[in-house]
């Protein structure tokens, strides 16, 4: 008898909704579905801080009410590093999975891959993370926005403080994909016309992960360079630091470094982290804003360890989607794209935008050098540099990007 009351209830329940319309039904069972891409098995060490900021925000998110009335619900996809593989299960979170919004990709050349993707299939993608210019250049599309500072501007900020070392002969060390060789050629371009007379003395270009740091730094040294542009990170930059620190390579040598004062990278030296070479990084033990302290402690209560700069950006990605989706008053494909034009939201590191002209956020990034403390590698002298300041003029972006 309770079972066939149950029943009749349940059926009750259903014709309501019917009665009630579509709509309503669909807002009863649906949850707004983030699905992201990205190299969680090749990339660990910046990719698990970046899950944990993502999870941290959705659950800001669905705690406050969620977005629309719905909770959000993220589904990740590991893509391998393999470009292929990433279109592949981008293709299965919007058909199989049916999310609502695509974003993600780590390495550049798998961030390009779903670029492509979002154009083909008209889908919205948000970039976290891949820092390649032509992702918002060259091969930039209606669908396609990205969150982090881009190669250009990095190096961008990096060049003030090369040029005012005044050095001449530069070697330069880059894994050989496609950022590497981006973040090489800006700094040659840059330090050109900041420093006409400066000359590049030598050039490795190493298998990405797999650096054989022994001949690589041999290599640079026997071209007596007065400073080095360094481009690699994660474990390559860790033998490349142990084996140049062994040889001697920096020693009276100048050295200007991508990413090597993000917390990911820099922690793992320990002991052999290096004093006084110029970087962009994440001080996140000396930032004292409140957006970045309400970020901060949040953060803290909620994995008992400090957030990486990782960490910002996967947490930094989802508000930005929650503040597009608010903003559009939907998950529709051509909302979200005209909503992200422009769209303004705070993050740990302050307001960002995301310039119409070329779908590139303003986020900025922190510029010091790094010192050796007790054994641990931190970062001084540092300064946040709006990224609004260091990207091309509209005009300009009009002669690097298609027209879409």
């Amino acid at each position: 008898m309770k079972k066939n009351l149950t029943k009749r209830i349940a059926f009750k329940l259903v014709l309501s909704a019917c009665l009630l319309g579509p709509s309503a039904l669909a807002l009863a069972q649906d949850k707004i579905k983030i699905g992201e891409v990205n190299s969680y098995k090749a990339v660990p060490a910046f990719l698990e801080p970046y899950r944990m900021g993502m999870e941290l925000a959705v659950e800001q998110i669905n705690q406050s009410g969620g977005l629309l009335g719905k909770q959000v619900e993220l589904i990740r996809r590991d893509d391998n590093a393999n470009p292929g593989d990433a279109v592949r299960v981008a293709e299965e979170l919007v058909t199989r999975d049916q999310v609502d919004l695509l974003t993600g990709t780590f390495l550049s050349h798998i961030g390009l891959a779903v670029t492509d993707f979002a154009k083909q299939k008209q889908v919205f993608f948000l970039a976290s993370e891949p820092l390649t210019d032509k992702i918002t250049w060259a091969n930039g599309n209606a669908y396609t926005f990205r969150l982090r500072p881009s190669t250009f501007m990095q190096v961008s900020m990096l060049v003030p403080m090369a040029a005012a070392t005044k050095k001449k002969r530069w070697a330069l060390v880059y894994p050989n994909y496609e950022y590497g060789q981006s973040a090489a050629a800006t700094f040659k371009q840059l330090m050109k016309k900041a420093q006409p007379d400066v000359e590049f003395v030598a050039e490795q270009a190493t298998p990405l992960g797999k650096i054989d740091a022994g001949s690589v730094v041999q290599a640079l040294a026997d071209a007596k360079p007065d400073a080095i542009f360094n481009v690699l990170f994660g474990a390559d930059l860790g033998r490349f630091v142990r084996e140049g620190n062994t040889r001697g390579l920096f020693k009276d040598r100048e050295v200007v470094s991508l990413l090597t004062g993000e917390p990911e990278y820099l922690d793992p030296l320990k002991n052999e982290a290096p004093d006084g070479w110029m970087v962009t990084g994440y001080p996140w033990y000396g930032i004292k804003t409140p957006e970045h302290d309400a970020f901060l402690k949040a953060y803290q209560a909620k994995y008992k360890d400090y957030p990486r700069l990782g960490s910002v950006v996967g947490y930094s990605t989802i508000m930005s989607l929650a503040a597009g989706v608010k903003k559009a008053g939907s998950t529709k494909t051509d909302d979200m794209v005209k909503a992200f034009s422009g769209l303004e939201l705070m993050s740990p590191f302050g307001p960002i935008r995301y310039r119409p002209e070329d779908h590139q956020s303003t986020m900025g990034s922190f510029v010091g050098k790094t010192k050796n403390v007790d054994g641990k590698g931190i970062m001084v002298d540092y300064v946040y540099v709006d990224g609004a300041k260091v990207l091309p003029s509209a005009q300009e972006v009009k002669k690097l990007r298609p027209a879409n």
